[in-house]
């Protein structure tokens, strides 16, 4: 099981750390990763972190301004923002892949969280 939390609102330029607790399984046996959907559009790549911890992997529109880490001591992955803009905002979702040979792409992750919001405001 996967959950989120941390989202909000903050302003543009502003930053915000977004959090996704595994229970079960411990999370160092899963690449992680983090997807946005914003309203009305489909679901985005964000960031994914490979099980070494060092290895990642950034979408162009966050790229240089977000930043994924994970500490498996507390099962936990997280997503640094910064720079935030208001297309920034979206539902932000956390999931988990046993092994994928896409990180970017969604279907290859088994496991999602419920999402958290996470509003920009201009």
């Amino acid at each position: 099981q996967l959950v989120e939390s941390g989202g909000g609102l903050v302003q543009a330029g502003g930053s915000l750390k977004v959090s996704c607790a595994a229970s079960g399984r411990t999370s160092s046996t899963y690449v992680m990763g983090w997807f946005r959907q914003a309203p009305g559009k489909g679901r985005e790549f964000v960031s994914a972190i490979l099980r070494d911890g060092i290895r990642s992997l950034y979408g162009d529109s966050v790229k240089g301004r977000f930043t994924i880490f994970r500490d498996d001591a507390k099962n936990t992955v997280y997503l640094h923002m910064d720079s935030l803009k208001p297309e920034d905002t979206a539902v932000y979702y956390c999931a988990a892949a046993s092994w994928a040979s896409h990180l970017y792409n969604g279907n290859e992750y088994e496991y999602w969280g419920q999402g958290t919001l996470v509003t920009v405001s201009s």
